[in-house]
């Protein structure tokens, strides 16, 4: 191939086009997963917050896009969310989201063995069975939607000011 690639050879294959049905699958999926996170009792806000920590840690621009504006939806607020990435040390968080973001990391990082087992401990003390089992698949969930993001590369456009 020569020095210079075309648009169409830089550009990335979007998956979720290129693949609808498995795409759709994955959409289902997560469908299940936000219904067993509202039967656990988790709130919007809670699942908004994993699904941006997992975002942050994997680097997924799009996904990171998606969730701050959903998490503002459902009623977060912009200091928190602002300093997500530093959770262990803001106290704007409270026991229950700890928990979760403790065990979304440890679900993001499975080889961290040590992270596993303090990330469960803390979820043991504050979150329910069915509270752990609903973290862990939202945490799975975006993980899987950050590497189709990721790999296909899908833009963050700007938007017009209004």
């Amino acid at each position: 191939m020569s020095g210079a690639e075309t648009a169409q050879e830089k550009r990335r294959v979007y998956i979720d086009k290129q693949s609808p049905a498995a795409y759709r699958a994955l959409v289902a999926t997560s469908e299940a997963v936000r219904a067993t996170a509202e039967k656990a009792g988790l709130s919007r806000t809670l699942v908004e917050l994993v699904n941006l920590r997992v975002s942050q840690i994997n680097g997924c621009a799009y996904c990171l896009d998606v969730h701050t504006r959903a998490a503002l939806r459902a009623g977060d607020t912009t200091r928190r969310l602002g300093v997500l990435a530093a959770w262990r040390d803001a106290e704007v968080f409270t026991a229950q989201e700890r928990a979760a973001l403790a065990l979304a990391e440890a679900t993001t990082r499975p080889a961290d063995a040590q992270l596993q087992e303090t990330s469960y401990a803390l979820a043991r003390s504050a979150l329910s069975e069915d509270e752990i089992a609903a973290v862990i698949w939202v945490a799975v969930a975006i993980n899987a939607f950050n590497r189709v993001s990721i790999m296909s590369k899908h833009p963050v456009r700007a938007v017009p000011a209004q």
